[in-house]
């Protein structure tokens, strides 16, 4: 395995920490820890969206928790990126660069009112 490509857990680690660095959403939390194993080189998963909708569903039953989404998005982002995108930009730009690319810019509303209360620009 090349060790400079990210692995989905450490993708979906990096994800948490920009969405909830003062750890404090449960649902992250749950997000982080049903794919905290998964040692799979990001470039080697078939269909990153599937295994992180699963991972989501199971961390936000009603699937509504925009830091959920959000955290899915900057994993989709980074994947995208081969992960490259994650030591060169500060947090609040991934998560805006995330949101653009996963929403083309219009997010659902609760997505949008979370970005807007972080600071971030969409």
């Amino acid at each position: 395995m090349d060790r400079s490509t990210p692995t989905v857990a450490e993708l979906v680690r990096r994800a948490v920490e920009i969405a909830d660095p003062d750890d404090r959403d449960p649902a992250l939390g749950e997000f982080e820890e049903q794919l905290e194993d998964d040692d799979t080189p990001i470039t080697a998963v078939e269909n990153i969206e599937e295994r992180l909708a699963l991972a989501a569903e199971g961390a936000d039953y009603e699937i509504e928790n925009p830091s959920v989404s959000m955290a899915t998005a900057v994993v989709l982002y980074l994947a995208s990126k081969r992960g490259e995108a994650s030591g060169d930009r500060n947090p609040r730009e991934l998560l805006s660069l995330a949101a653009r690319a996963q929403w083309r810019g219009d997010p659902p509303s609760a997505v949008a009112d979370w970005l807007a209360d972080r600071g971030v620009r969409r």
